[in-house]
């Protein structure tokens, strides 16, 4: 899944699911070795149980708009309910998690992490959460090395495991470029920013120069910094886990190019996941022409930008590899199923499930199977003109090298994206106020 910084109405969708009658066509059974601090509680498949599940944004299970696995999972297994409990905003979602974890209460039976606040589970949460290493039937080794490390704590417990990666690419409006008088081919999209993100600026002025009435190059500024920043080898935290974002290389560069999109004219001034839907309606209403477009993103846009647009959207390869989003799956404690908790997650998250979700919303796999599966790898697209997202996405997945992750990277992104360059794109900050509010924000919110 996806990172996101805005709220919507709060959605829970009730679908009947099957029960663990037969766990052993789950996973290799029910039972967790005497190790194992999984599967303690909850009873094994006698009786109706409901299971919460709680995430953001879209992580593709629903039936509505997803891969319609809950139902799978009803024809699957007897008498056991999922209630979906999502929530748009990422932030405020984990905010709310953080509150129930430390009271004990009011927690969902499965609990999605996003990879920003992953690591501030792993130093500060870990006991709170199941061992899913060590949950029958669950093998660590499937997924990405740097995937599951995320999720591990210092002592070896996996707290979570991993649903989707955010491997970047540009997606584009093809009609809207040919009017710019640019080219429209994907392979010569690409070319014109070609290793290096100051080169999509660049093509961004390009663009402003013959840019249709109304247009812009790219929908924000925080869209900009959260791509240039994904494919930064130092980012917000250094090794040991301590905020180094006002020294960072990664973070300086990200920022300068958002900035520069914002002062020059490039950004149409949208918030991302804004609650009253103004980011929603630009796709629609053809408000800019290119967006920072990790595989997640895709299905938002062919969502959002509806029937109308389609096959005006391409993708082409991004300036540099980078990942920006994923999440996890994880099982609190305190829950009062754990068992089949564990179970449902290791279902969701398998290879298998996450090829299904890939093929109808975009989301890569985190598993390695999951993504060397002829149906990833041969996917395309037709929104997106057939575009050749199994190849384009993968190749990227597998050659990012993740910058070290801290416990605070979510909150100073929010910080750096929802408050400074916000300022600056709605309300002229000049850079170094906004800079300077970036800062204080830290200083006052987070103790490290």
């Amino acid at each position: 899944m996806r990172t996101s910084s805005g709220t919507r109405a709060r959605r829970t969708a009730l679908i009947a699911v099957a029960g663990l009658a037969t766990c052993a066509t789950l996973i290799t059974g029910c039972s967790s070795d005497s190790g194992s601090d999984s599967g303690k509680k909850g009873n094994t498949g006698a009786g109706n149980i409901t299971l919460h599940v709680g995430d953001f944004g879209s992580f593709g299970y629903d039936d509505k708009t997803g891969a319609a696995l809950f139902s799978e999972y009803h024809q699957l297994h007897p008498n056991i309910t999922i209630v979906e409990d999502n929530v748009a905003d990422g932030q405020k979602y984990w905010d709310a998690l953080k509150l129930h974890l430390s009271q004990g209460s009011g927690l969902a039976d499965v609990q999605a992490i996003e990879v920003g606040f992953i690591a501030e589970a792993t130093a500060t949460l870990g006991d709170r959460f199941i061992n899913l290493g060590k949950a029958a039937g669950v093998d660590t080794t499937k997924w990405l090395d740097w995937k599951e490390k995320q999720a591990t704590t210092k002592s070896g417990q996996v707290i979570g495991l991993g649903t989707d990666v955010g491997p970047m690419a540009v997606c584009y409006r093809k009609d809207l470029f040919q009017k710019a008088g640019l080219p429209t081919d994907r392979e010569a999209v690409a070319a014109l920013w070609a290793g290096d993100w100051a080169k999509y600026i660049e093509t961004g002025k390009q663009f402003k120069a013959k840019a249709p009435a109304g247009v812009s190059f790219t929908d924000s500024a925080s869209g900009v910094f959260n791509a240039v920043v994904s494919s930064q080898a130092q980012q917000y935290s250094d090794d040991q886990g301590k905020l180094i974002y006002d020294t960072s290389p990664g973070v300086k560069k990200a920022w300068d190019l958002a900035v520069e999109s914002a002062q020059q004219g490039l950004s149409a001034k949208l918030r991302q996941f804004d609650d009253k839907g103004t980011w929603n309606a630009a796709f629609k209403n053809s408000t800019f022409a290119t967006i920072a477009c990790p595989s997640w993103m895709t299905g938002i846009i062919k969502e959002q930008a509806g029937p109308a647009n389609a096959a005006k959207w391409d993708i082409a390869a991004a300036p540099e590899s980078g990942n920006w989003g994923g999440a996890f799956l994880s099982v609190p404690k305190a829950g009062k199923h754990t068992a089949e908790a564990t179970a449902l997650a290791a279902w969701l998250t398998a290879p298998e499930q996450q090829a299904k979700v890939f093929a109808k919303n975009g989301n890569i796999p985190s598993t390695k199977a999951g993504l060397d599966s002829p149906a990833v790898q041969g996917a395309t697209n037709p929104y997106f003109g057939t575009a050749p997202v199994g190849k384009v996405y993968t190749a990227t997945a597998k050659s990012v090298t993740p910058a070290p992750i801290g416990r605070y990277d979510g909150q100073v992104k929010t910080y750096i994206t929802d408050n400074g360059l916000l300022d600056i794109e709605q309300h002229g900050t000049s850079k170094d106020k906004a800079w300077s509010t970036v800062q204080a924000l830290v200083k006052d919110k987070i103790d490290q």
